[in-house]
């Protein structure tokens, strides 16, 4: 049995430069981080005891004799990706739920690989899994979607991610003294709105948009380098949170689905308590409210929002981990 732990993500500056439309032209970059929320992947060969040959869990379950007539898309093509002809049980358990702009899909395929491998006694870098998962959902599963998540899942920490326009991905980890990381995690607030949505929605609005908004897509990948600027000198992190405000009214003008009537509510509401900035995590829609409130106005931000489940977290430094390993081959199971 193997047991996968991969991170969920939140995504600062640069969101929608990580698309291939985007940076296949102009290069893309982002800052973003992985927090301490995970999806876990248990797996193991099924012994052929049962009516079915392979068991998969999920928020339904699956029995089944082949790997083609599984339902679940990401599962699927990671199984025939793989070549598993043999049977097998896999579950899915998750901190936090899927279709809320943490990049959750992507950590599900990104622990799904990680597993699978460490399955059969195969070591995968960083990197390879990355790249592995977004050809799994770009190129198998036929989704759009851009390429930080996987990244991040994989690697975990806080991140700069560049996407080159013949798609190499570099990743530089963002060092900080202890303290000033701590006071910039101590900033970050994280609120379900109560909204779910496919992202695909938003983003195929946002991508048919793309050559209206050079302009917009342009500033947003400029503030990385202010993020990064403002995360790594001296001065005042409250201006990490400005930015952020910035970058949220660039982003809501990208399309007409990335807001909505009550999201904006929300966020005035915490910017009149104290908040400097926020954004909606992922393609927009709904999903989670993310934060920058300097620690003294915490209490009125969280006030102002009580009727919103608040989500407390910490940041992740270690990325997509196994942290159960006794792959028993399948004909040596019981």
């Amino acid at each position: 049995m193997i047991i996968s732990r991969t991170p969920y993500r939140v995504s600062f500056f640069g969101g929608g430069t990580d698309y291939p439309a985007w940076y296949r032209e102009h290069g893309g970059a982002v800052l973003s981080a992985a927090i301490a929320r995970y999806c876990y992947i248990t797996c193991r060969w099924l012994p052929p005891f049962f009516a079915h040959k392979s068991r998969i869990v999920y928020s339904i379950i699956e029995d089944v004799m082949r790997a083609e007539d599984i339902q679940h898309p990401a599962v699927r093509e990671c199984l025939l990706e793989l070549d598993i002809r043999d049977g097998i049980e896999i579950h899915h358990d998750g901190d936090l739920p899927k279709m809320t702009g943490l990049g959750t899909s992507s950590s599900f395929t990104v622990g799904l690989l990680h597993a699978l491998h460490a399955l059969r006694g195969e070591f995968r870098s960083r990197m390879q899994l990355a790249e592995e998962a977004i050809h799994i959902e770009r190129d198998r599963c036929g989704d759009r979607v851009g390429s930080q998540d996987q990244v991040c899942a994989a690697f975990g920490g806080l991140n700069h991610i560049r996407f080159a326009p013949d798609d190499a991905i570099a990743v530089q980890p963002v060092s900080l003294p202890a303290g000033r990381l701590q006071d910039f995690q101590d900033s970050l607030l994280l609120f379900f709105t109560g909204f779910s949505r496919r992202s695909t929605d938003v983003v195929a609005e946002q991508l048919d948009n793309l050559p209206q908004k050079t302009r917009e897509l342009s500033e947003m990948a400029a503030m990385v380098e202010d993020g990064l600027r403002i995360l790594t000198g001296t001065g005042d992190l409250g201006d990490f949170g400005r930015l952020l405000h910035e970058s949220w009214q660039l982003k809501r003008s990208l399309s007409s689905r990335v807001s909505t009537p009550d999201i904006d509510a929300m966020y005035e509401a915490a910017r009149r308590a104290g908040a400097l900035g926020g954004k909606i995590t992922g393609a927009g829609g709904g999903g989670f409210l993310l934060l920058y409130v300097q620690p003294d106005r915490r209490p009125a931000v969280r006030k102002a929002l009580s009727h919103l489940l608040h989500v407390p977290f910490d940041l992740d430094h270690a990325g997509s981990q196994v942290i159960f390993s006794n792959p028993v081959p399948l004909e040596a199971a019981p």
